[in-house]
């Protein structure tokens, strides 16, 4: 018989750093950082000879909302941090909404932001706009850093370890195997829509840019907005021992991603805003999903929770 107890198992790894990754990467980054970039540079010099007007609006927003809805409500507060429970159905429909936004598989996106909390400003922390130095120098480095090219390349973290949950959901994996294949759908229904509408070949262009390229550009700087500046700047009226800020007036805009002290110090709230006035689209989602019954289990911070974390002059 071997004797096991005297050979100790080495720890999982918590990240993982090798060329292979680095390349997909970069790849991601070109496909879906930058090339958004010259898509809205593009949308915007052809203004004069492309058609725009209430469908290209009208997709760059309903678009935007259906992707954005899927981060926040799926990617976020769903996968990463199970603020509460969903139908398999629901799971499947905000996974591939969130695929849709280009950011990321669903997967690698929950490791990744779980590995943010645990490392939040800290070192670790793989999008911290904190850890560049001071002075002014510092501060931009750090801002471009967070908002940006963190992306290009970065230590990815071990799904094993941050996101098994994840990888026993046959439904989540599949979804996650198709990530390209669902930003392709994403990109292609405003390009069809916009094709039909306007019966041209310029309609299905345009569709393209402004419900394609526009949206996921609109919708990621956005994002990455509570990455860097919301690490910064805004208000703190709850106790966590990081940098996450408020900044209320942007709560719309971000489907109420920017109550990000909020969250901090209350990731497991499926609520950002957590009083009834503060403005969260996300969390209105979720709870018109629970009046029809496709979601249950909200985990709200009580009443008494919530003040005892609450910074005091």
């Amino acid at each position: 018989m071997v004797d096991t107890t005297a050979v100790p198992r080495e720890p999982a790894r918590r990240t993982i750093s090798n060329p292979y990754l680095h390349r997909l990467q970069r790849r991601h980054f070109l496909l879906f950082d930058v090339a958004p970039i010259a898509g809205t540079a593009a949308a915007l010099a052809l203004i004069p000879v492309l058609p725009f007007g209430a469908t290209e609006i009208g997709l760059l927003i309903g678009m935007w909302i259906v992707t954005g809805l899927g981060i926040t409500v799926g990617y976020h507060r769903l996968f990463t941090h199970r603020t509460f429970t969903a139908s398999p159905l629901t799971r499947t429909a905000l996974a591939i909404a969130g695929s849709m936004a280009g950011q990321g598989g669903v997967v690698s996106w929950v490791a990744i932001h779980r590995r943010h909390h645990e490392c939040s400003d800290r070192e670790g922390d793989p999008h911290s706009p904190n850890l560049s130095g001071d002075g002014l120098r510092g501060v931009l480095r750090g801002l471009v850093h967070s908002h940006f090219l963190w992306m290009r390349r970065h230590e990815y973290p071990n799904i094993a370890h941050y996101a098994p949950d994840l990888l026993r959901d046959r439904r989540v994996v599949a979804v996650g195997r198709r990530y390209y294949t669902w930003v392709l759908v994403g990109l292609a229904l405003p390009t069809v829509i916009g094709g039909l509408v306007h019966l041209s070949w310029t309609g299905a262009v345009s569709g393209l840019l402004w419900g394609g390229l526009v949206r996921i550009f609109v919708l990621e700087h956005i994002i990455w907005a509570i990455n860097s500046f919301l690490h910064r700047w805004g208000t703190k009226p709850y106790d966590s021992r990081e940098n996450s800020r408020n900044g209320g007036v942007f709560a719309l805009l971000t489907f109420g991603e920017s109550w990000h002290n909020n969250h901090h110090a209350f990731p497991e709230s499926p609520t950002f805003g957590l009083q009834w006035y503060r403005l969260d689209p996300g969390f209105w989602l979720i709870r018109s999903l629970q009046a029809v019954g496709l979601v249950r289990d909200l985990k709200t911070p009580s009443a008494d929770r919530i003040a005892s974390k609450k910074v005091t002059a």
